[in-house]
């Protein structure tokens, strides 16, 4: 009780306690900060919680996106527990790979995705995680080695786009800064549709402002952060970025099993335009998905739609001034069949 009475009293001190939440970093002269002040948007993190003034093309500030909707049966699960819980989901991800689903399974998820006016968007394969490398199973290498290895596999990922696309795809997820580079060169030239969205993974997700201005000024099109990053930091990415932020509000365990709901109406003030994505914390890997595990999926499928549901009604409750885009809006990766 005396330790609690001194920090009353020392506290009582300060005459403007929020002060110490605001001040500039570094708290010294930077040549550093200097330097990137002039060069980029933001040269710290945003610790005052500014808001935004960019929006979706719509003129809209957040969006629903449902990770992990591995397969047709997944994706139905999703659209019946979105009218259950009346949750307008904006986009699917998936993780497997657009190579590990059959061609009639893919092209039905599209149809239904076009009909709903939502983005469906899938993972680019062959990865390493699945291929022969031993780097990649390790403890220290799984991430670190997380594109593609070798040309081969940059050619087998490639013809991978092309087959979705081919196929009415019009939104990829992506892990490999040199494929980001080869497919926005392939949209420049005409090969790819130009309205083709190259979502970033969060497996390889900017830690910071720089490497989130790299990434979009290499095609990248929305852009996942790490999940630990505090708002402050995610706001100086938006800063310095223009694209769509796709940001976890509840992790799964293997991504940290962070849960941020109540954070959520901040997080879109500062980082508009943002997908607010709800992962799952509980559950195991599921990646590469299939048949063995449908049951399973779908279940976690509709837990994610209810988690969006607990999430909307925050925001209900405490930002109704913020705008969420309506079905089929303006700038998604809505297939094209």
């Amino acid at each position: 009780m005396q330790l609690f009475n001194r920090s009353r009293h020392l506290l009582s001190n300060h005459t403007n306690i929020s002060s110490f939440s605001t001040t500039p970093f570094p708290f010294f002269k930077s040549s550093a900060a200097e330097w990137l002040s002039e060069n980029l948007p933001s040269a710290g993190d945003l610790h005052s919680h500014q808001a935004t003034h960019k929006r979706f093309p719509d003129d809209a500030q957040y969006r629903i996106e449902i990770p992990s909707t591995e397969g047709l049966e997944s994706l139905k699960s999703v659209i019946e527990e979105a009218k259950k819980y009346n949750v307008t989901v904006h986009r699917v991800s998936q993780g497997s790979g657009i190579n590990m689903m059959p061609k009639h399974e893919t092209l039905e998820m599209l149809k239904i995705g076009k009909a709903e006016g939502m983005e469906v968007c899938l993972f680019v394969g062959p990865r390493n995680a699945w291929d022969i490398s031993a780097v990649a199973r390790t403890d220290a290498g799984r991430n670190a080695v997380s594109g593609h290895r070798g040309m081969d596999q940059v050619v087998f990922a490639l013809e991978d786009v092309m087959r979705g696309v081919d196929m009415g795809l019009r939104s990829i997820l992506v892990n490999d800064w040199g494929l980001l580079w080869a497919i926005d060169e392939m949209k420049k030239q005409g090969k790819l549709p130009s309205n083709l969205v190259q979502k970033i993974s969060v497996q390889m997700g900017p830690p910071n402002a720089l490497t989130a201005s790299l990434l979009e000024r290499t095609g990248a099109g929305t852009i996942n952060p790490p999940t630990d990053l505090t708002i402050p930091q995610l706001a100086s990415i938006r800063e310095a970025t223009d694209v769509p932020l796709d940001i976890y509000v509840e992790a799964p365990d293997n991504f940290g099993g962070f849960v941020r709901h109540y954070e959520v109406p901040q997080m879109v003030r500062s980082c508009s335009p943002m997908y607010i994505k709800l992962g799952l914390k509980k559950h195991g890997d599921i990646y590469p998905s299939g048949g063995h595990l449908e049951a399973h999926v779908c279940q976690l499928s509709r837990e994610r739609v209810r988690r969006a549901r607990i999430v909307l009604d925050l925001m209900d409750e405490y930002a109704p001034d913020l705008i969420m885009s309506e079905k089929g809006a303006k700038g998604l990766g809505i297939p094209e069949l």
